[in-house]
């Protein structure tokens, strides 16, 4: 029986994302980046499929902690058992990326005496390759293919053959504090990661500087902000920081239905989703994401409009194949698990009214429109022009054949208000005509077939 989804808690270092659930246990893990191949992948599938562990031993071992909190205006996750011989809290984080990935998991003892235990089950390729496992002095890594993972403690590390894993034992008293990094490296690289000599306490205050001082940059102030500062750092945390991309979701195949087929891939940036998060972002006064977003997306667009995608790759490219991992139980027992998304190929009429409505959005915000992005605008309407009363597949990602969705064409009704909108912002009124009396033919045939009689 899978954990309930809304019982794992996301960390981030801006490139890629771990899922921990209240067992303490890390069961969806990419690395290096959110689109890589799964190494851990228990979310998906079971506890075979590669996880990792770290909680008490005896009774509550398995069991849910007693409480768990980010600390405030961070992205850092303490979680506390209390036991009956004593109290533990295990510190998760991941350091925004300066070299290479890693997950730091630092063990406290808070008070009386408490045997922690730390399983790794690295299971590499979405959770299906077992991967070779040594001692290197301090560290032990794991090798297959092209990727290594390093696991460096402050204590000994016993190797467990037997179940391919890694296990770690250690009793912590009140005061004693004990770190876990996990890190990843190519696997021609012979040496451990120069990360792994951080120590764990300067890559905690260094982490929660980060982002208390990104927090810190939001401009609500009203009774919520607790919560509006909450929903701002999990969209930052899907922000892919070498290129500004943001995707939809850090996970793949978790269900619409328990039970379902409709199980799709969402390690990527869909122009709706993104589009929606700059939306928020710039909201709040996020205006370097916005410039970083609007970069990527006329990158990753380049070209002709008859070939803008619904969704890219998190550097922009544009082949995302998709298969299914019939290895995977899926979550709940939801098959198939799916890597990739064919979807990349559909037409969805609605992403032009997102994109230009991102783009407005982001002028009035004071984010200067170059020439070229201008142009871009004059060629997503060209082409809306021609192809508006086209069936699509809509928001719903309909794989079959294309339909009319009232939804799709009130977005292309958005797609020329916003152009004639920034038209008038930046001067250049020169296709305004055509564009509002397509805008008002949009107008009418929604009100004239877009409800159920």
């Amino acid at each position: 029986m899978s954990p309930p989804i809304e019982d794992y808690a996301l960390i981030s270092d801006l490139e890629t994302a771990a899922m921990v659930g209240r067992d303490g246990s890390v069961d969806w893990l990419c690395l290096p980046r959110f689109d890589s191949p799964a190494c851990l992948a228990a979310l998906v599938g079971t506890e075979a499929n590669g996880f990792w562990r770290i909680a008490p031993v005896g009774s509550v071992a398995g069991g849910p902690c007693t409480r768990r909190a980010y600390r405030p205006d961070t992205l850092v996750l303490d979680t506390v058992w209390e036991t009956p011989t004593g109290t533990a809290r295990v510190t998760d984080f991941m350091p925004p990326r300066t070299q290479l990935p890693c997950v730091v998991r630092v063990v406290e003892g808070l008070s009386g005496s408490v045997c922690m235990r730390s399983e790794l089950r690295l299971r590499f390729h979405q959770g299906r390759v077992v991967p070779w496992v040594r001692g290197d002095g301090h560290c032990t890594v794991a090798v297959a293919g092209p990727d290594a993972v390093w696991l460096d403690t402050d204590g000994p590390v016993r190797v467990n053959g037997g179940v391919d894993a890694t296990v770690w034992d250690v009793t912590v008293q009140a005061g004693r504090r004990l770190a876990l990094t996990l890190t990843w490296s190519p696997s021609h690289q012979p040496e451990p990661p120069t990360s792994l000599s951080v120590p764990a306490e300067t890559s905690l205050k260094e982490t929660a500087g980060f982002w208390r001082r990104w927090s810190a940059q939001c401009r609500y102030r009203g009774p919520w902000r607790e919560a509006v500062v909450r929903s701002l750092i999990t969209l930052k945390a899907l922000t892919y920081a070498p290129t500004g991309g943001i995707v939809a979701a850090p996970t793949t195949s978790l269900p619409g239905c328990i039970g379902g087929t409709r199980n799709w891939d969402h390690r990527y940036c869909w122009l709706r989703d993104s589009t929606l998060t700059l939306s928020c972002l710039l909201r709040s006064g996020y205006r370097e994401e916005a410039t970083a977003w609007l970069d990527w997306l006329v990158r990753a667009i380049a070209g002709d409009p008859d070939d803008l995608q619904t969704m890219y790759g998190v550097a922009g490219q544009r082949l995302m194949p998709e298969t299914e991992a019939p290895w995977l139980a899926g979550y709940e027992g939801s098959r198939p698990v799916r890597f990739g998304n064919s979807a990349v190929g559909q037409f969805q009429l609605d992403v032009y009214g997102e994109v230009l409505d991102t783009l407005c959005l982001s002028l009035r915000a004071g984010i200067p429109m170059p020439a070229h992005v201008w142009e871009l605008v004059e060629a997503l309407m060209g082409f809306l022009q021609r192809h508006w009363r086209e069936p699509d597949q809509g928001l719903w990602q309909v794989r079959g054949p294309r339909r009319q969705f009232v939804h799709s064409k009130v977005m292309a009704w958005v797609a020329a208000d916003r152009a004639l909108r920034m038209g008038r912002l930046l001067g250049r009124t020169g296709s305004s005509g055509e564009w509002r009396a397509m805008r008002a033919e949009v107008h009418r045939q929604v009100c004239r077939h877009g409800w159920d009689g």
